[in-house]
C-alpha cells in the first residue's frame, strides 16, 4: 500500500472519529430512528422525546389545537429557562 493512501485512510479515520464524537449544540434539536422503529427527538430536554409514527402523526394532526391551547392558557404555564 502506497504511503499516499496510508495516509488519506489515516486521516479519513480522524474524520470519521471527529464526526462521531461531535454532539449537536445544546438547544438544537436532531432526529433519530429507536432500535425499537420509533422516532426519538433530541434536545427538548434531558432525555428524548420518543414515539412511533403514528402517534407523531396523530400529534401533528392536532397543532394548531395545541398552539391554540398554550395561547390561551398562557398565564397558566411555565417556561423552562
Amino acid at each position: 500500500m502506497s504511503e499516499d493512501l496510508k495516509a488519506e485512510i489515516e486521516r479519513l479515520k480522524a474524520e470519521n472519529a471527529d464526526l462521531k464524537s461531535a454532539k449537536p449544540s445544546r438547544g438544537t434539536l436532531s432526529m433519530k430512528v429507536s432500535e425499537k422503529g420509533a422516532l426519538s427527538v433530541y434536545g427538548m430536554g434531558r432525555f428524548p422525546v420518543t414515539l412511533y409514527k403514528e402517534q407523531w402523526l396523530k400529534l401533528m394532526s392536532i397543532a394548531e389545537e395545541i398552539k391554540q391551547f398554550i395561547t390561551d392558557n398562557d398565564s397558566r404555564l411555565k417556561t423552562k429557562d
